[in-house]
């Protein structure tokens, strides 16, 4: 029963499949061909509002269009105006440029004219001068007897000779011109630079000397047997003087470093109070280092104080040591720095390389701070350091000339020679023996009155200026430069001194008479 029921209800599910799906095609046909007409109506009234919107746009696009052209043929039009009354204004004003230009062409031929007939005129006029000439020079021949080629020489020589004189006076006035300028002008400038470079008097003692708490101290720096002061005088080469002086040690020796490590050892020695040989070893070595340190400090402040920079360490270190040599109790690294400004400002005022002069100057004694320990003028010395610090050729002239050993050739040479002269002759500078400067200024004198003819002499200005009175009758105003050349000449011979003499003679002729 139950297939039954089962086999019936399959039986109807299969006569009704096809049925039911041939009513659901059916159904949506009719619904897709409604849905085809309503788009494709639809589709012809948006195609409809397209075509009326673009007839719109071609309206408005040709109307923008027609005014756009409008506008443009204005602007044209009205350009073409412009230019063509532009056009017109220059026709006008080349018509009358070229009515300008006729008028100054009949100008100049009108003074073309006028000045060819004055041509003609002065040809003529010329002709009849040159006629005149020539009759009045047979007339001047005839009254003078001489031929024009004798007149002309006679003439030609009377000119030369006159021309000669002139130019022998003018000469002679533009020498004495020119020695009066060129006196003026370097006095001047030696002036400037003394006035601009202030520098100290003359400088500290060469012999050190150290000053004790007490007498019993000079024992105790002796020591047992002198073992001691052995030690100090060996290891810093250099003499201990312990003599009556109350409460003071000397300090000798020629090297003026070592004498300042000494000092500066005993110091510090007495100061601790240890004194025995490994302490005075310690001390010593410890005070070179200071020595060393302040050598290589003043060279540092020497090229600072001068604005010179470019030394190698080397050269720094013995510009340093020429704070501890002194020349005449000038301090050496002093005179330098002094020589180095001076030469400066000179070179300043002369137009010439100043830091090339500066430079040069502070070099110019180099070579004193190995006089004591290597052979040969400081000089020498100097030269041969500045060639192996490859300095340049003009400092190495520049310290070979100083002294007068070659001939200065450049003006920084001639510069530093100057400056030299000036810082160590200027008031102060250097100590001098009084007797050494008496017997100077009369061996000035002597000199003087050696010569046939000089009445009196005078050493003045401290020895700088050495006046001569001279017997009118016996000396002519010819011979007094020749007499002044030789005198100058033989101090230059047989005295030594700093700077330079002015040599001046005095030629004076009186007359005297009495009213009675």
């Amino acid at each position: 029963m139950m297939i039954e029921i089962i086999i019936s209800v399959a039986a109807a599910a299969v006569v009704a499949l096809p049925i039911g799906f041939f009513c659901g095609v059916q159904y949506r046909r009719r619904v897709a061909e409604a849905e085809i007409g309503s788009a494709e109506a639809q589709a012809r009234k948006i195609l409809e509002d397209g075509i009326k919107a673009a007839e719109t746009k071609k309206k408005e696009t040709l109307l923008e269009a027609k005014e756009e052209i409008l506008k443009t043929k204005n602007e044209f039009d009205a350009e073409l105006k412009e230019r063509r009354a532009e056009i017109t204004r220059q026709e006008r004003r080349i018509a009358s440029k070229e009515e300008t230009l006729d008028k100054k062409m009949e100008a100049l031929e009108k003074k073309d004219e006028t000045l060819n007939q004055k041509i003609k005129e002065t040809t003529e006029t010329q002709a009849k001068v040159e006629e005149l000439r020539a009759q009045q020079f047979e007339m001047l021949q005839k009254v003078a007897g001489l031929s024009a080629e004798e007149a002309k020489a006679q003439l030609i020589e009377a000119m030369t000779e006159e021309v000669r004189r002139e130019q022998s006076m003018r000469l002679v006035e533009l020498e004495a011109e020119f020695k009066e300028e060129a006196d003026a002008k370097a006095k001047n400038i030696i002036a400037l630079a003394i006035q601009r470079c202030a520098s100290d008097q003359v400088a500290e003692a060469t012999v050190s000397v150290v000053s004790l708490p007490n007498d019993d101290m000079k024992g105790r720096i002796i020591g047992r047997e002198g073992r001691n002061i052995r030690a100090i005088e060996q290891m810093t080469g250099v003499d201990l003087i312990i003599d009556d002086t109350p409460e003071a040690i000397t300090v000798s020796g020629f090297d003026p470093v070592r004498r300042e490590v000494a000092r500066l050892a005993l110091e510090k020695l007495i100061a601790d109070g240890r004194i025995h040989p490994t302490r005075i070893e310690e001390t010593v070595e410890k005070s070179r280092r200071e020595v060393d340190a302040e050598i290589k400090a003043a060279g540092e402040r020497a090229t600072y104080d001068t604005g010179l920079h470019g030394f190698q360490p080397e050269m720094i270190k013995l510009l340093g040591r020429l704070k501890y040599r002194t020349s005449y109790g000038q301090n050496v690294l002093m005179h330098s720095i002094e020589v180095s400004l001076l030469s400066g400002i000179i070179a300043d005022e002369l137009g010439c390389d100043s830091t090339l002069a500066k430079r040069a100057g502070l070099l110019h004694d180099i070579g004193k701070s190995l006089t004591q320990e290597v052979e040969g003028s400081h000089v020498q010395l100097g030269v041969e350091l500045a060639k192996k610090f490859r300095e340049s050729a003009d400092v190495i002239h520049a310290i070979e000339a100083h002294h007068g050993d070659v001939e200065p050739r450049t003006l920084v040479a001639m510069i530093v020679q100057a400056a030299d002269a000036i810082s160590a002759a200027r008031p102060g500078a250097r100590r001098e023996n009084l007797e050494n400067y008496i017997k100077r200024l009369t061996k000035l004198e002597e000199i003087a009155n050696s010569y046939k003819g000089v009445e009196k002499s005078f050493a003045i200005q401290a020895g700088r200026e050495l006046r001569i009175m001279v017997k009118p009758e016996m000396v002519k105003d010819d011979d007094m430069a020749l007499v002044a050349r030789e005198i100058a000449q033989k101090i230059e011979g047989e005295l030594e001194y700093p700077g330079q003499i002015k040599v001046s003679i005095i030629r004076e002729n009186r007359a005297t008479d009495y009213a009675k």
